[in-house]
């Protein structure tokens, strides 16, 4: 199974389409988004091609193939214009291991769930890259797609127990094994 780990899009047209193309090309079984999916949230300043609608059409056209897990910027009105549903929270044993995942507003690194070690966590919210190590669980983050905090507008791809972290130019930033 290859999943694709993708977050914090934030209603960024222009880096939903460059996640389309990358979908494309590496044709991931199932396509996991991490949250804030279309609004910017307060905080944030608006990213480059702001269009949440023409997200949703963009998204909607992989609904069969989309996990979608709710984000402090995601909203019950978010569903209206989605072909797809947004979840709290979701397990999938991929590689050997359970991936358990969050968006990062709640469970992060200095708050994990109640998961057991040797598992995986991956989340958003933080708008950074991460693939470290805590408690003896494997975390996980793509940071953002739009408005990255450390300058890689990035996602992640599993397959089997490998890890990859690339930006989207298709720099390979980390790589790692569940």
């Amino acid at each position: 199974m290859k999943l694709l780990l993708a977050s914090d899009i934030h209603g960024s047209a222009v880096y939903t389409r460059r996640l389309v193309d990358v979908i494309n090309v590496t044709a991931p079984d199932l396509i996991v988004l991490l949250g804030d999916v279309y609004n910017h949230g307060p905080r944030n300043p608006l990213p480059e091609g702001y269009a949440p609608m023409e997200v949703a059409s963009l998204l909607n056209a992989y609904k069969d193939r989309l996990l979608v897990i709710r984000g402090n910027c995601d909203s019950e009105v978010d569903q209206m214009i989605s072909d797809f549903h947004f979840v709290e929270s979701a397990a999938l044993f991929i590689g050997g291991k359970t991936l358990y995942l969050s968006h990062g507003h709640v469970y992060h690194p200095d708050h994990l769930p109640a998961i057991p070690a040797g598992s995986a966590f991956a989340y958003g919210h933080v708008h950074t890259v991460i693939d470290r190590t805590v408690s003896g669980v494997h975390v996980l983050n793509p940071g953002s797609l739009s408005l990255p905090k450390d300058g890689h507008h990035a996602y992640i791809l599993i397959e089997d127990a490998s890890v990859r972290t690339y930006s989207l130019d298709g720099t390979l930033l980390s790589q790692s094994t569940l």
